[in-house]
């Protein structure tokens, strides 16, 4: 596989992480910050994971904002805790099809009011854990830390998921404690949502 370097349009911002092949920021603007030159952005929000009707197919375009997907130049994938293993594998097949190191952008949500998303960021966390353990480890710091929160906190998921700002506010507003708790855990079945391939 050739080492092709990122692209010399990217700026060259700290904030960007152009250097990195895995980059890690929250919130929409993050989009702005870290997808320039990516060819996958990975969108994730966990508590919309665990919404009653589900994400799948076409209705995971409610939980990406229309601001995030203007600012995203490549393809954009929908992930959470359940599916972070596969999404993982998916980014490996898609870096062999396109023969060369494919940039990633990971994006934690984040809350509406701005404030710190735990639940996403241990999901995010997830995929970068998982994309390391497929041999795609040269990660920003900040994907780093999202990493090590993962795993330093693997055992807890479900109940700091469920425990979380944005997990107490989902049950606030109906959503069973139960759903969230199973939308944290692996789910070796789960197939990755594919939001727009470019």
């Amino acid at each position: 596989m050739s080492e092709t370097t990122q692209p010399s349009t990217v700026a060259a911002t700290p904030a960007a992480q152009a250097k990195y092949q895995v980059r890690f920021d929250q919130g929409v603007d993050a989009v702005r910050r870290i997808a320039a030159g990516a060819d996958v952005l990975v969108w994730v929000d966990q508590v919309a994971d665990a919404a009653p009707a589900g994400i799948a197919g076409d209705t995971a375009a409610a939980f990406v904002p229309e601001a995030a997907l203007a600012e995203a130049p490549g393809t954009v994938v929908v992930a959470g805790l359940g599916d972070a293993a596969a999404v993982a594998a998916w980014i490996l097949a898609e870096q062999e099809r396109l023969g060369r190191r494919a940039f990633l952008a990971v994006v934690a949500a984040g809350r509406s009011d701005g404030g710190f998303a735990a639940d996403d960021v241990l999901a995010a966390g997830a995929v970068i854990d998982a994309l390391t353990e497929l041999g795609i480890d040269d990660t920003s710091p900040e994907a780093a830390v999202a990493s090590a929160s993962y795993t330093g906190l693997r055992r807890a998921v479900a109940h700091l998921a469920t425990a979380s700002v944005g997990g107490r506010e989902a049950i606030a507003a109906g959503t069973d404690a139960a759903v969230l708790r199973r939308a944290a855990s692996r789910d070796g079945d789960a197939t990755v949502r594919v939001l727009r391939r470019r």
